[in-house]
């Protein structure tokens, strides 16, 4: 994050820059890199979802992946590509030994399929807050410095934001002891609702807990055709950011700046989204997370990289 006195600090240095008589252009240019948004693209392994399903590329090669055909040194893994090894230390080991060999950081981990962290029954709730802490171990064998979990409830609007947060503190409380952020991407429910979402981090209110803002992910309700505004939700999410999703469908020439969801039809408009990212202060990794239907996911995923660096290049 960017604080105010770094700020104070990059406006006094310009300044005795431009008193020491350095040239016009040379004093731009530094003011250019000063404020360029500071993005790393890392990839999600979702963005590989058919080849992995289907046996074409195994969850152990997906760091060398990454680097070799995308030149990405970041990856996100998801859980149920590997589910039945969170206590597995010699998988793990193996897994830390083919990312370091390819100079790829392996950053947080996806978890999907453990229970509702927002369960209306109190056993439910604690016994899914029970599933995830062999992930939150495994993310911290790997060196990540996070889990992504879902904020899944039942009920009122108001039990949803009380019982969500309960299984979440109790999670980021022993996420806390390993060092592991406890991060919730908006992914359906009332989770795609902005303002509902960053109510429960407010009343969670513990520094392991955070968000994931997922560009394309507002969808409250598909088969009713029931959408968050991707632009609010996303501002309302970043204070609360410890990484991003760059979602990515399909995508159009005449729009070089933009991602259209595959079955909606409605746009991203890449430019706009980063500017509210960096506005927010973040600075760090953007995971491209292809899910488009007319390429397939190696053209995807080149393709979701390119919309990323152009847009990036657009807020320089």
């Amino acid at each position: 994050m960017v604080s105010s006195s770094s700020r104070r600090s990059f406006l006094a240095a310009s300044a005795g820059l431009m008193a020491a008589g350095l040239s016009g252009q040379v004093s731009a240019a530094f003011t250019a890199a000063a404020v360029a948004p500071k993005f790393r693209i890392s990839l999600a392994e979702w963005s590989l979802h058919k080849m992995l399903k289907g046996g074409k590329l195994d969850n152990l090669d997906f760091a060398a992946t990454a680097k070799n055909e995308f030149g990405i040194e970041g990856i996100e893994y998801v859980n149920q590509f590997f589910k039945d090894k969170a206590n597995d230390k010699a998988y793990l080991a193996e897994l830390n030994k083919r990312a370091a060999d390819n100079g790829v950081t392996q950053l947080l981990i996806m978890i999907d399929g453990e229970g509702q962290l927002g369960a209306a029954s109190l056993t439910e709730r604690a016994k899914a807050v029970e599933n995830h802490y062999k992930w939150v171990e495994a993310a911290k064998e790997l060196g990540c410095h996070s889990i992504r979990v879902n904020a899944g409830s039942s009920g009122s609007y108001d039990d949803q934001i009380h019982r969500a947060a309960d299984g979440l503190r109790a999670l980021s409380e022993f996420g806390g002891k390993h060092g592991i952020n406890v991060i919730v991407e908006n992914h359906g429910g009332l989770s795609s609702n902005g303002a509902w979402l960053s109510s429960v981090i407010k009343k969670v209110d513990h520094p392991r807990c955070g968000t994931l803002p997922d560009f394309g992910n507002f969808a409250i309700n598909r088969k009713n055709n029931e959408w968050y505004d991707r632009y609010q939700g996303t501002k309302e999410l970043m204070p609360f950011a410890k990484a991003v999703s760059a979602k990515t469908h399909d995508f159009d020439d005449a729009k070089p700046y933009c991602t259209i969801d595959t079955g909606s039809g409605k746009e991203t408009d890449y430019v706009q989204m980063l500017k509210i990212v960096a506005d927010a202060g973040y600075e760090g990794w953007i995971g491209i997370e292809y899910e488009g239907g007319k390429l397939d996911e190696f053209a995807g995923i080149k393709a979701s990289k390119a919309l990323l660096e152009r847009a990036i290049a657009k807020l320089a």
